[in-house]
């Protein structure tokens, strides 16, 4: 018995390992190892061949990195919160399981050997004894995981501050280093080159953002040049998103004041970097009425993209860029690692403050856009 209840005991107490992590920790150390990558990608990109690809491929890391890393962080404080409703729930249970454990710890060896009612009564205690062996080292072994589990994730979340804060000064360098890289950019082919006088008397005359993307659809480039345009009709179903978020509302789905709307309204992180999801050609970028900075891009003759709600543009109006290509930034400010750390504490996400707003207009009529992008089409 006295080994019964040091083994007990010591399965409680035991201070090695977990063999297999749990999902928060597992997510959160990959997290932390693409944040490590980023970091790396970050310092390869001053020598790149083509600085603005390689240092968007840089912040699109750091954001995913920063992602999963919240989100480890938010699953180990959920989880954290769990076992300890756990605890509190059993509390009455595993007092008295670490009660009996501990008496029979403190009786003498002899004296647990000997029974009121002879050999017989021994050894019957003693079958008794191996039956229920098994099942207190199994609950013990169950509670010395969970007090370990509690212990790792309580570290995971003590020890993330720094990867979070390295993680978050290392997007920002990378977000200023790319907006150097575009203006120093000259590589970009030019189709036609911008028309100041007829633009301005057509973003003048509008009162709507599709009325401004249906005027300029009838505005011809001055000259068209360059190879032919990809098929945007194959892009179908495959395209991705241009930033990354969820869908607030679909095509004409109405918002709560009634008003419906032909395009997909994306909530999305304070910052983030919104990138051409098809070749196409820069027919407008600046702002426009309500909507803070607009990109409208043409994929091919007749087709435009129009992006609407970023803080900063990217680019030139006549350039032709190339997919996946950075055309701006949200606004907002992206809250510091302290924040976001009580954020995950409190089991809460990252807050998707920005909206960015996407039309899509075929023969200047409005489709649905969701049926084109990989991750919102039904």
């Amino acid at each position: 018995m006295r080994a019964l209840a040091a083994a007990c005991l010591a399965a409680l107490l035991a201070a090695a390992p977990a063999g297999a992590g749990t999902d928060p920790a597992d997510l959160a150390r990959a997290a932390a190892e693409r944040l490590n990558a980023a970091h790396a990608a970050l310092q390869q990109a001053s020598r790149a061949p083509d600085r603005v690809k390689a240092l968007t491929r840089t912040i699109r890391a750091y954001e995913e990195g920063l992602d999963a890393l919240r989100e480890g962080l938010r699953r180990a404080a959920l989880r954290e919160a769990e076992i300890r409703r756990e605890f509190e729930a059993e509390s009455e249970r595993l007092s008295r399981l670490i009660g009996v454990m501990l008496s029979i710890q403190s009786t003498a060896g002899p004296l647990v050997l000997l029974h009121p009612g002879g050999p017989l009564g021994t050894a019957r205690s003693g079958m008794i004894v191996a039956e229920v062996t098994p099942a207190l080292l199994r609950q013990a072994e169950e509670l010395r995981a969970r007090l370990e589990e509690v212990a790792m994730l309580r570290a995971l979340q003590e020890s993330a501050a720094a990867t979070l804060q390295a993680g978050l000064e290392g997007v920002q360098q990378a977000r200023t280093e790319l907006s150097k890289a575009i203006s120093n950019r000259t590589e970009l082919p030019m189709r036609f080159v911008e028309d100041p006088q007829n633009l301005q008397s057509l973003i003048d005359s509008v009162e709507t953002l599709s009325g401004f993307a249906s005027g300029l659809a009838e505005l011809p480039p001055d000259a068209e040049g360059g190879a032919p345009a990809p098929d945007f009709t194959r892009a179908r179903g495959t395209l991705p998103l241009p930033v990354s978020g969820t869908v607030l509302r679909r095509f004409m789905e109405p918002d709560a004041a009634g008003i419906a709307r032909p395009g997909l309204l994306i909530a999305t992180r304070p910052l983030a970097l919104v990138t051409a999801p098809w070749a196409g050609t820069l027919r407008y970028r600046g702002p426009l009425l309500d909507y803070g900075n607009v990109i409208i891009l043409e994929p091919q003759a007749g087709v435009l993209l129009v992006l609407a709600g970023m803080e900063q543009v990217y680019g030139e109006i006549g350039q032709v860029v190339p997919p996946g290509a950075p055309l701006g930034l949200m606004g907002g400010a992206e809250p510091d690692a302290g924040t976001l750390l009580l954020s995950a504490k409190n089991g809460t996400g990252p807050e998707l403050t920005e909206t960015l707003y996407i039309e899509l207009r075929i023969g200047n009529e409005p489709v649905d856009p969701g049926e084109w992008f990989a991750e919102t089409r039904e």
